[in-house]
């Protein structure tokens, strides 16, 4: 399988392109790619690059853009994954597998029973590995376009502005779900969103969401949806969730 990067700055035909240290330093030292093997490139803009190594070694590695492959695997289905954020490493879980699983918008949420605080310079640090599983998750599963990555909210003022937009703009359009343990409604009783709508899923953390927050929910739109008569982790109602309505209205 040819190996896929990620490149930060716009790629043309024909043109050069030196990858960046950390990428020459996986194909080299991780993957042990020599001149002449062939690379896929993609920036994010639209479709992939084909080519080829036509230098690698300590000072870099150079490849040769052959061609544009307008090729994308989008789903159909917009997905907006809010999740209150938890523990390091479910939540990185969660984040690469949304991607994997197609979905086009993650917006991270500090909820009143998150576990984990984050601020100042922390958040931003957190923010940036976040991204960086984002494009190795891409990477591993051909998606040529990344998902946008919000920045940290606190739920409670996330809400107010999807409340302002719904009292500005009325119900918006597509399905907001806010997933709960004490719900009667299940996710195939609702219609299929029109072409062009949007799905906005909310997860919450640990402990789940305070009542007020699922007042505030409910205020702006959000219609609360139990998967099973089972009670699932937060890291597993995200993927469950997708992957129920990428079955029901996606790609799967």
């Amino acid at each position: 399988m040819t190996a896929r990067f990620f490149h930060p700055s716009p790629i043309c035909n024909s043109e050069q392109i030196t990858l960046t240290s950390a990428n020459s330093h996986h194909a080299i030292q991780v993957l042990r790619l020599k001149q002449g093997d062939s690379i896929t490139l993609f920036d994010g803009t639209g479709g992939e690059f084909s080519g080829h190594f036509v230098q690698t070694g300590k000072s870099g590695c150079v490849v040769q853009i052959e061609s544009h492959l307008p090729v994308e695997r989008e789903s159909p289905l917009a997905i907006e994954l809010a999740q209150a954020i938890c523990a390091n490493e479910k939540m990185d879980w969660i984040i690469q597998k949304a991607v994997e699983q197609g979905v086009t918008r993650i917006q991270p949420l500090i909820t009143r029973r998150t576990l984990i605080r984050l601020d100042g310079e922390r958040a931003g640090k957190r923010w940036q590995h976040w991204q960086n599983i984002i494009i190795a998750a891409c990477e591993q599963c051909g998606r040529n376009t990344l998902p946008q990555l919000l920045p940290l909210l606190s739920l409670t003022h996330w809400l107010e502005q999807k409340l302002a937009e719904k009292q500005q703009h009325g119900n918006p359009a597509g399905h907001h779900i806010m997933l709960s343990p004490v719900a009667s409604q299940r996710l195939a009783e609702l219609p299929a969103p029109q072409p062009g709508e949007s799905l906005t899923l909310l997860i919450g953390p640990e402990g789940g969401f305070a009542e007020e927050e699922t007042d505030i929910a409910r205020l702006a739109g959000f219609i609360p949806i139990r998967l099973g008569s089972r009670i699932l982790r937060t890291e597993s109602a995200a993927l469950a969730a997708i992957a129920a309505a990428q079955t029901l209205w996606g790609d799967y």
